[in-house]
């Protein structure tokens, strides 16, 4: 009898890696990819230091997120009912849900933008209803574990935005000294973008997904106690995860600060008009792989974001819950899914602009990020929930320094909007 062949180094790996890869992957949206290309047309590579600092903030809070599903072997949503007051709860579900519809809609509107300019004979109206459909098609008909495996593979879009930079001349002596020390500008415009940066990398809604995502692998790994080589594994994820998503900022930043700031181009609306700035500059090749990344990350992040919301609804009401479930076993979840595709899909029918509605986003999730990081640090710390494994210092100093950096940031929101 034959041995069944043993699966390489790589592949090994590669399937240890699961809910944290796919955070921190589907963190850089469509909506993300808008606000990186602004950053970078508007004030060339002054902002490429915020990806070094975002980094480890994101990495420690993510990281407590899934050591709370693993611990719990539940969302987050579920831990908020047990142990908190349910102003918390309902306050935060609250606040999601208008800012992760808005952010769906948004992501929609910004991948029919980008598929119409590829095949312009057909409208953007009809690119978002066909984009809506497969993504529905898709989360209703597979399994967890095929959504997972397809969204693994959707990862790897994102790496076409890192070989971008590659295609056009860059002064690297340049590039390391604003990505090593940091530019500082006190005025309105330049605040504003770093808000907007802290935004959409530490959002919420990524908070829940992931809690979640840990607890049902766990189950579908059999895990039944959590170890240290667990533990471990969930640190190379989740930190592999944010360091993608990263990289993705900081070379979005990159070739848009050297593309489109050197060309003059210093106001980009979407994401589509970022293509299309560039290919005048830079060639068709880096124009077609640029739109076709934003294809792929909206094909990425608007299960996780539809998705979260789902299990967030789920667990505060009691349904049964699981992208492993079949629809008939899981009305109401896949139910929720549905209706805030097609609500987010319906902001194009009703000339919602993708800025204000990605405005509106920043301005929710900027206020709930700093409550969120409060409470998933205080449950990450509260023996009673995490027994032995509550946070290491590490994780609480950077868990302090991002809760002080967001509160930091939610506050300078508010000034800039009244």
């Amino acid at each position: 009898m034959s041995k069944k062949p043993k699966d390489s180094k790589i592949i090994i790996f590669f399937k240890k890696l699961g809910p944290g890869l796919i955070t921190g992957a589907s963190d850089d949206d469509p909506s993300g990819i808008a606000t990186y290309s602004q950053a970078g047309a508007q004030f060339g590579l002054s902002t490429l230091w915020t990806a070094l600092l975002t980094f480890p903030l994101m990495a420690a809070i993510q990281g407590m997120c899934a050591r709370i599903g693993l611990v719990t072997a539940q969302g987050l949503t579920v831990t908020l009912k047990q142990h908190y007051s349910k102003p918390i709860l309902y306050g935060m579900l609250l606040f999601s849900f208008p800012a992760i519809t808005l952010n769906i809609g948004a992501d929609i509107q910004g991948m029919g933008a980008v598929a119409h300019m590829i095949y312009p004979q057909v409208p953007v109206a009809v690119f978002c209803v066909i984009i809506t459909a497969l993504l529905l098609f898709i989360i209703i008909r597979f399994s967890y574990q095929k959504i997972a495996m397809i969204l693994k593979w959707l990862c790897l879009s994102l790496l076409l935005y890192i070989i971008v930079p590659f295609m056009v001349g860059q002064d690297w002596l340049m590039v390391a000294k604003k990505t090593f020390i940091p530019t500082i500008k006190f005025d309105k415009e330049f605040l504003s973008i770093i808000v907007a940066i802290l935004g959409t990398t530490i959002s919420p809604y990524l908070f829940f997904w992931q809690t979640t995502m840990e607890a049902e692998d766990q189950v579908h790994r059999g895990v039944v106690l959590v170890d240290k080589k667990i533990l471990s594994d969930m640190k190379t994820d989740v930190n592999l995860g944010m360091l993608l998503s990263n990289l993705v900022m900081f070379f979005m930043i990159l070739t848009t600060g050297t593309v489109l700031f050197n060309g003059g181009i210093h106001q980009i609306d979407t994401v589509d008009q970022a293509a299309k700035a560039l290919e005048p500059l830079a060639g068709k090749l880096t124009y077609i792989i640029f739109a076709t990344g934003v294809l792929g990350t909206g094909l990425l992040a608007i299960p996780v974001l539809a998705g979260s919301q789902s299990y967030m609804l789920a667990e505060t009401f009691g349904w049964d819950a699981g992208l492993d479930k079949k629809f008939a076993q899981a009305k109401p979840f896949y139910g929720s899914i549905i209706v805030s595709l097609l609500v987010g899909l319906s902001l194009d029918f009703f000339e919602v602009s993708p800025i204000k509605a990605l405005l509106y986003t920043a301005i929710v999730y900027g206020l709930t990020a700093p409550v969120m990081i409060a409470v998933i640090m205080h449950i990450g710390n509260n023996k009673k929930i995490m027994k032995e494994h509550t946070n290491s210092r590490l994780s609480n100093i950077l868990g302090a320094i991002t809760l002080v950096i967001m509160t930091a940031a939610a506050v300078g929101l508010i000034y800039f909007m009244v």
